[in-house]
C-alpha cells in the first residue's frame, strides 16, 4: 500500500513529539504542525483505521509497529539530509525545508547510496 507525504509526516511528528515529550495527543500535533483541529482529526482517523497508529481512551496516540517503521525510516532521512545538506554549505533553515521535501520522494537506492557516499568520504578523510 502506498502511503502519502501527508500520512508521513504525521507519523514522523509522532515519534517526534514523542520522544520530545514521552506522550501524544492530537492537540500536540495541532501545535506542532500549526494545522486545524478538523485536519488532524481526520488524518489520526485514517491512520487508525489503516493500522498505523492506536489511540486510548484519554486521546493518546501511540505508533503502531508499521507506523513505528515509516515513521523511523523517514526521521532519518529527514536528519541525515538535512545534515549532509548543513554541511555542503546550504543555509540551516533551508536545508531543514529542503530535507523536508527530499525524504518523501527519495528513493531507498538513491537514499543508500548517497549514506554510503558520506560514509566513504568520512573515512578517507
Amino acid at each position: 500500500m502506498k502511503i502519502y507525504e501527508s500520512a508521513e509526516n504525521y507519523l514522523e511528528t509522532i515519534l517526534i513529539l514523542k520522544k520530545k515529550n514521552n506522550a501524544v495527543r492530537s492537540i500536540d500535533i495541532v501545535n506542532e504542525l500549526e494545522y486545524t483541529k478538523p485536519s488532524v482529526s481526520v488524518a489520526m482517523k485514517n491512520l487508525r483505521e489503516n493500522g498505523y497508529i492506536e489511540m486510548d481512551d484519554d486521546g493518546y496516540i501511540k505508533l503502531t509497529d508499521k507506523g513505528l517503521k515509516i515513521a523511523e525510516k523517514i526521521y532519518e532521512r529527514h536528519k541525515f539530509l538535512s545534515d549532509w545538506l548543513i554541511k555542503l554549505g546550504v543555509d540551516e533553515n533551508t536545508a531543514i525545508e529542503d530535507a523536508c521535501r527530499m525524504e518523501h520522494v527519495i528513493s531507498s537506492e538513491t537514499f543508500e547510496a548517497i549514506k554510503e557516499f558520506v560514509r566513504r568520504e568520512k573515512a578517507d578523510s
